[in-house]
């Protein structure tokens, strides 16, 4: 499958708001909540790599540099 580079932005944003989301239920007290998060937030990182990854195969790019690009795109823009 075909992934562009703002696909591979949007699922880097919605990985990093589900880590976000681990963070705030670590310390509450709701094992499964977390539990949830966590599951959610895993699941979510897989789909990021196996989407760089492909991207990166298609581009003929190196993989490292492609997810670099993405995480820089996302958590370093102001």
């Amino acid at each position: 499958m075909t992934h562009t580079f703002e696909e591979l932005l949007d699922k880097q944003r919605a990985a990093d708001q589900a880590h976000a989301t681990v963070q705030a239920l670590r310390d509450q007290g709701d094992p499964p909540a977390y539990e949830t998060a966590w599951q959610a937030w895993r699941d979510l990182v897989r789909d990021v790599q196996v989407a760089v990854t492909e991207h990166a195969k298609e581009q003929g790019a190196m993989r490292a540099g492609v997810e670099l690009d993405v995480k820089r795109a996302v958590r370093y823009t102001e």
